[in-house]
């Protein structure tokens, strides 16, 4: 018990050809190999992740940066007119 023979093999594939018809299986055969590619790729890429060390945070030296002095723009004010107030 636990292997599968010869026979149960095709009785799996019969069933399976019944359900969901001889068209479909190619089909869905292929999009269970491309989802194993994929899930294959992310695991390598989380692996490399982990074997990658960290870089350490990088240390701006402020002395050498310049910075200027930005005046502030402010609109025009509107002339007022009797009976109301500025905003």
């Amino acid at each position: 018990m636990g292997s599968l023979g010869g026979w149960e093999i095709l009785i799996i594939l019969g069933v399976l050809v019944v359900l969901f018809g001889a068209k479909r299986l190619p089909d869905m055969a292929r999009s269970i190999g491309q989802s194993a590619r994929v899930f294959k790729g992310e695991m390598k890429g989380l692996r490399e992740d982990e074997k990658t060390p960290e870089k350490a945070p990088r240390v701006v030296n402020t002395e050498a940066v310049k910075t200027e002095k930005v005046e502030e723009t402010r609109p025009a004010s509107r002339p007022e007119t009797p009976g109301t107030t500025a905003p």
